[in-house]
């Protein structure tokens, strides 16, 4: 059981470090929110450049593997960014380098940094694909309420290759809530069934288990192909709870039930109260895996728990 228990965290370590594009602007992590903020197309086409939205909408992604530089216009029609084919360059004399700083409002923007002056370059990294916040296609007024979809706006981000300009173009809507309190009742129905089930029916966790842990490492995959990266915890959380399917001590499985609720169900739990998550796919699809890693991860530990008590 320790030699299952190291390969679960060389697994883990090994997939939380991929390489990653060019952050223009980090600090924070996505959340979710009730704004979906969607990229409808390029107002002219370019073969090689693609852009698509990241993080449940925190954020915009260029890619550009067209041999061209592109520019990224900042909100006074500065040059702001610079995707070269040597990687990508950001104007410190750009306000908008500044203010797109984190989802927070960014910081100060220093004297030096004037629409008017001309370009100062500064090397973010050598990809051709950059991240970056963008307050264009954000909500940043006073929050919106409702239980109806409501369409905020149209958004446009300016692209500039040479003197040929071109836009981004996108949507901004407002999504309510889900009903939070029905996938809580759930996962508690669920942890209910989980402990019965397992208590009459023994052999039955580690079938389970290995469906719970399964739904978990999807969700992280999900978060992953959103461009939010690989979250180590629960990918630890999954596959400790897919080991269970080997007949595990009491111990095992307490404890695989207890890392599945807490770090990849109640760690999660903000996606039962919003309707857009950082996962790519349908929002329920998120709060199931959470709900299905809260309710299985609990009875879980519940039974292991009662096993331990019944061994003593």
């Amino acid at each position: 059981m320790t030699r299952l228990l190291l390969w679960i965290l060389a697994v883990a370590g090994a997939t939380i470090a991929p390489a990653t594009p060019a952050f223009a602007h980090a600090g924070d992590t996505a959340s979710v929110s009730h704004y979906r903020v969607a990229v409808t197309g390029l107002s002219s086409p370019l073969t090689g450049l693609t852009v698509r939205v990241v993080e449940g909408g925190a954020r915009l992604e260029l890619s550009n593997s067209s041999g061209r530089t592109i520019e990224v216009l900042g909100y006074s029609g500065e040059p702001y960014l610079e995707v070269r084919p040597d990687g990508t360059w950001e104007n410190v004399h750009s306000p908008a380098t500044y203010v797109n700083q984190t989802l927070g409002g960014g910081t100060a923007v220093p004297p030096a940094a004037n629409p008017t002056s001309a370009p100062a370059w500064r090397r973010v990294s050598g990809d051709t694909t950059v991240r970056w916040h963008d307050q264009r296609t954000q909500w940043n007024e006073a929050p919106r309420t409702g239980d109806r979809p409501q369409r905020l706006r149209e958004w446009a981000v300016p692209l500039r290759d040479q003197v040929r300009t071109f836009d981004i173009q996108g949507t901004l809507d407002y999504e309510p809530p889900p009903l939070a309190w029905a996938w809580w009742a759930g996962a508690v129905l669920l942890g209910l069934a989980v402990t019965l089930a397992t208590t009459r029916w023994p052999r039955s966790a580690g079938p389970v288990a290995a469906v719970a842990g399964s739904t978990t490492l999807g969700y992280v995959v999900a978060g992953a192909l959103d461009g939010g990266g690989w979250a180590g915890v629960p990918i630890v959380a999954g596959l400790l709870a897919c080991a269970a399917v080997y007949r595990p001590p009491p111990f095992f499985l307490t404890l695989a039930g207890f890392v599945l609720a807490a770090f990849a169900g109640f760690g999660s739990a903000d996606v039962f109260f919003a309707a857009v998550v950082p996962s790519a796919g349908p929002g329920w699809f998120a709060r199931l895996a959470v709900a299905v890693a809260i309710g299985a991860g609990a009875g879980l530990a519940l039974t292991g728990v009662l096993r331990l008590r019944a061994a003593v």
